[in-house]
């Protein structure tokens, strides 16, 4: 845990610190793939109070899903379709599933359940 704590602090100070801009057309699909990518990081924090934590299931869904709605948001894009709601849609819900999760469990524990 310490070593993803220190992965995310890392993450976030090279993205501070190094200028990097997407453009404009791009950062929908960017943006979708952040989004999977956060579900998937919020997923396995999950997983890992519930004590089902796996790494290659981690790291196979990240990557899997970020690329796969990037790939989605771009094919309905050149279609004229906006696929990247259904993206949106679905990788918000099991955020939002995820977390009241991670809720439940940390409240149930605090408790003494």
């Amino acid at each position: 845990m310490i070593i993803a704590l220190l992965g995310i602090l890392l993450g976030i100070l090279l993205g501070l610190y190094i200028p990097f801009e997407f453009s404009t057309i791009s950062s929908l699909y960017i943006s979708v793939g952040i989004l999977a990518a956060i579900d998937s990081i919020i997923g396995a924090l999950r997983a890992s109070l519930e004590g089902k934590f796996d790494g290659i299931i981690f790291i196979s869904g990240f990557f899997v899903n970020a690329i796969l709605a990037i790939l989605l948001s771009y094919l309905g894009d050149k279609l004229g379709v906006p696929i990247y709601y259904a993206a949106i849609f679905v990788f918000g819900t099991r955020l939002f599933n995820n977390i009241g999760a991670i809720r439940r469990y940390t409240i149930d524990r605090y408790r003494g359940k």
